[in-house]
Parts: structure tokens; sequence; C-alpha cells
């Protein structure tokens, strides 16, 4: 490499060549996929020059100075490569991590006799902290599940994954939702950080008697429309998220579908949309829903996202998911 750009500095000395300074570019590019140091190539033109030409002292000299403030860069440039290798890193882990959560999540709607549903999930980044669930229990009972996890990234990913081998043994139990929420809340309780809970709204349809019998984990209530009234009402419902205390007890209630009436669950994502400089209401959430109320329920959900999307100038702060169940 030295004996090369000694080659190079000498014809560029001798002829002012346009080819020179191209070999000297193509040189400079493979030093640098080599991670040469700024104060290396400074010693290395020194050295290259004093071969071709009489250097004067006080040019010799000044080297020194220059070779004193390349290396300030050259720390810099390590350090930029050190903070590049560790953030190729972590996005690779952030891939991994957004590939398993894909993983943990339903991959398609199911289908149940006289129950329509519709469905949107959209992340805010690579890792999203919402979740939601579908467990059949039999040929005329399911239930469903909408969760939010505190926090972000690979630690809620993590916390994902133990929510959703959880709930899978709950196919085995009692299909009613106060214990379903008690036997996760231990769970997480024992399985994830203090500094991380879960909000839920767990419920079981029967497909029988359209009734939906369900309790809420400190979670965002939801709507309920009643066809016949053309109106939204809000879903009730309290309790502590899952994970902040271990015996915590969970509030059940039920509501009765008639042909038409919709059940629309959700996470915060969606009534913390920001329109301008505050929050959308629940009043305009109500009204963009009220406009789609006819549509298939997954051009509803669909159309209702874009709407939101629009009126927040397309930032999306939170993960966003609505899940509408609609008696046929």
């Amino acid at each position: 490499m030295a004996e090369e750009y000694a080659q190079i500095l000498r014809s560029y000395l001798d002829r002012r060549g346009e080819d020179a300074l191209y070999l000297a570019q193509k040189l400079g590019k493979w030093m640098l996929r080599q991670e040469v140091s700024p104060e290396e190539l400074i010693d290395l033109h020194r050295r290259a020059l004093e071969g071709v030409t009489e250097v004067p002292e006080s040019v010799r000299v000044s080297f020194r100075v220059l070779m004193e403030m390349m290396i300030e860069y050259g720390n810099a440039i390590r350090a930029q490569r050190s903070w590049r290798s560790r953030h190729e890193r972590m996005q690779s882990e952030v891939a991994v991590a957004s590939a398993m959560q894909k993983a943990l999540l339903p991959q398609a709607v199911p289908e149940f006799p006289g129950v329509e549903i519709g469905l949107i999930s959209v992340a805010a980044f690579e890792i999203s902290g919402d979740y939601y669930n579908f467990i059949r229990h039999d040929d005329r009972r399911f239930s469903v599940a909408i969760a939010d996890i505190t926090g972000k990234g690979i630690a809620a990913a993590m916390c994902m994954s133990i929510l959703k081998y959880a709930m899978d043994s709950l196919e085995e139990m009692s299909s009613k939702p106060q214990h379903m929420l008690c036997h996760l809340n231990r769970m997480i309780e024992r399985n994830v950080d203090s500094s991380m809970f879960v909000t839920m709204l767990l419920g079981c349809y029967d497909t029988a008697s359209h009734r939906f019998r369900y309790a809420v984990a400190g979670h965002e209530p939801g709507f309920l429309y009643r066809a016949a009234e053309d109106r939204f009402y809000d879903l009730e419902g309290r309790g502590a998220a899952l994970g902040l205390e271990a015996g915590s007890r969970y509030e059940e209630r039920e509501v009765c579908l008639h042909s038409g009436d919709m059940l629309i669950l959700l996470t915060d994502g969606v009534t913390e949309c920001k329109v301008g400089q505050t929050y959308i209401t629940r009043e305009q959430l109500v009204s963009c829903l009220h406009q789609q109320v006819n549509a298939p329920v997954q051009s509803m959900v669909n159309d209702v996202y874009h709407k939101l999307l629009l009126l927040s100038q397309f930032e999306q702060r939170d993960d966003y998911t609505m899940m509408i169940l609609r008696r046929t």
C-alpha cells in the first residue's frame, strides 16, 4: 500500500494528471474499507513525500501538528464505527424479536357461525406492544382477548411470549373471563419484571345465545353498537392491570347481541390519536365508526384506521389495534 501510494504521489507531482487523482480516489476507498485511520494516512503521506522529493524542515515538522489533530479525528471515527456495529447488532436482534412476535399472533382471523370479525393491528415501530388472541373452547364458544403491554421493544416482545403461552393453557380451563384473567394475572405477576404490566379485555362469546361475557383488566373501554337504536354505548368494566397485584379479582359483565349489533374492542393507540394539539375524543371516534356501520366489518376497521391516520397527518404515535365482532 505504501509503495502504491508513493507511485501515485510521484506521478501526480511530475505530471499533475487526472489519472493519478483517479487512482488516489480508488486507493482511498480501499483504505476506508480496510479501516485505515486518519493518523495512519497522514503518516503514509509524510513517508511517501519524503521518498519522492526534498521536504523542507518546516513542512516536515508541521506533520507533527497535523498528526496530533488527526488522532482526535481517528478516535471519533473509531467510536462511530463501534456505535454502528452495536446498532447493526441491535437492529438484527430487533428483526428477530419482530419475527418472533408475529409468530405469537394469530395468523388469520378465525371464523365462527353467526359472527363476523374484522381486525386491524398496526405497530408504531418495529415491535408492537399490542396483543390479541382467539381461543376456541368448543363448537359454539370462543374467547377473544385484546391487550396492551407497557413498554416497547424487545422487553415487550418477551412479555408477549409469556402472555401467549399463558393463554394457550386457557383452552383447557373454564371459559369464565374472570377466572381466565385471574390465571393470566398470576402468570404475568410471577414471570414479568415488576416495572411492566398488561392491560386486557377478555371475553367469551356464545354463538348459540349470542351472549358476550367479559372482564376488564385496566384496559381501554370499547363500544357496544345497538343496530335497532343506531347508537353506540361504552362497554363498562374495571379491574387492575395484569401483573400489578397477585391477588387481583375481576368483575364479569354480560351483553346480549341482536342481529346487526357490534362489539368494538380497541387499544389506547386508537383513542390517543392526535388531531392537531389535542387527542381525538370518544365522540369523534364514534362519529368515524358511525359512518361505516353498514360496511363489512373488515372494511370498517380498515377505513376507520385510514381516516384517523389522515386526521393525525399520518403520524402514528402508538400501536393501533381495533377488533369488531358483529352478530349477523
